[in-house]
Order: C-alpha cells, then sequence, then structure tokens
C-alpha cells in the first residue's frame, strides 16, 4: 500500500522488548507459592493474550492452580511488574528512529495492545516513546482482548482514519488475525514473540530488523 494515513502497533514483542520484565514477575510471582522458575522463551510462548492468561499458563506449566491460588498469584505478579515495568524493558533497536520517520511524514501513530492500558501507556512514558503516539488502546475489562478486532478499530477511528486507509504492525498470530478480522493491512516484525507460523502471510509483509521496516 502507498504511505497509511495511520499506523497502529502492538507493544510488547512489536515495539518493545518486556520479555525480561514480564519473566521476573512471573518468577517471582511462582516463587511466593514455592514453585521453580520458567525460563525466558517458556515466558515469551505465553505473552500475547494479556497477564491473566499468562499467570494461569505458568501455573498449568508448574502444576495447576485453583481459582484463589490463581488470582493470589496474579495479584503478586502485578505487584511485582508494576515496580519492574522497565527495568529491563527497552525498545527494539530502530524502533524510535521509524517512529521519528512516520512523525516526519504526518502519519497518525497508535498502539493498541493486550497490555492493560495503564501499564502500556506508563512504559512508553518511562521509555519515552509516548510522545510519538496520539492513541494508546490497551485491555481494559469491559471490552474484548484481541483477536477481536473491537480496540483496533476504536484506535483506527480515534486517528480519523478508516480502517482501508490503516496498517496495523505486530509480532504474533494475535495480531495478525486482528488484523485480518478488522478488514486492516498488516505488517509482521518477525523478531517478536511469534509463536506460531503464519503460513498465509506474504514475505513482503514482514521484516526482522527495523531499520529495514519497508514501510
Amino acid at each position: 500500500m502507498a504511505d497509511p494515513k495511520a499506523i497502529v502497533f502492538d507493544l510488547d514483542g512489536t515495539l518493545i522488548h518486556s520479555a525480561p520484565d514480564l519473566q521476573l514477575a512471573a518468577n517471582e510471582a511462582l516463587k511466593s507459592i514455592g514453585r521453580a522458575p520458567l525460563d525466558l522463551p517458556t515466558i515469551i510462548s505465553f505473552i500475547g493474550n494479556g497477564v491473566e492468561v499468562l499467570v494461569k499458563r505458568t501455573l498449568n506449566m508448574t502444576g495447576g492452580a485453583d481459582g484463589p491460588l490463581e488470582q493470589d498469584v496474579l495479584r503478586v505478579f502485578l505487584e511485582i511488574y508494576a515496580k519492574n515495568m522497565t527495568t529491563f524493558t527497552r525498545p527494539y533497536p530502530g524502533v524510535v528512529a521509524a517512529l521519528e520517520t512516520f512523525r516526519a511524514k504526518g502519519i497518525s501513530l497508535g498502539i493498541c495492545t493486550n497490555k492493560p492500558t495503564g501499564p502500556a501507556r506508563e512504559i512508553c512514558e518511562k521509555l519515552d516513546l509516548a510522545q510519538y503516539f496520539d492513541v494508546i488502546i490497551g485491555a481494559e475489562p469491559d471490552q474484548p482482548k484481541k483477536p477481536d478486532p473491537h480496540s483496533l478499530l476504536v484506535c483506527i477511528k480515534m486517528l480519523e482514519c478508516r480502517p482501508q486507509d490503516a496498517l496495523y504492525v505486530g509480532d504474533s498470530a494475535i495480531d495478525f488475525h486482528s488484523a485480518r478480522n478488522a478488514s486492516v493491512a498488516f505488517r509482521l516484525y518477525s523478531e517478536g514473540y511469534l509463536n506460531e507460523p503464519l503460513p498465509t502471510l506474504d514475505s513482503t509483509d514482514q521484516f526482522h530488523d527495523w531499520t529495514k521496516h519497508g514501510i
């Protein structure tokens, strides 16, 4: 497509490498109930559907849990993560330069993530990324998570753009299906947290280096 009027990005695994801080919080939460830590590739495989699912998957991997225990572990996870959201998290190399180029072209930029809205905005502020975005939409209790297209379409509308004039950039099958469900063009950052193949995605719609994104 020609230069899009708006570009919406996923956050974790697309713009930022956040898995080390998520691993820290997950392992501290597991430690609180006497369970062994999980390695980084395992935690990465759990990312994408929101923190509730991530915690559930860590518990299932380490022995399972009933509802009350799951809620207790989630609470500890959130407490630890709130203190360590940018301890190790950093933008991927080339991200800031790319965002500056998009803004210089007059393209509206947004974020649509399954991370809760508050932490998503706080991380962007702490990493000095918030200045580039007109809209940041994350997970909220009263709205469906991706791959449901609702939040992506809301983000595009808030950017005063039509779906056919927008581009969604993500790193996962969840992002791919979100774009498809919203009838929005998609570009994959292939060095993020992709946990399943996307055989129907053309190679020209993928990139592995933000300095060579081709958007």
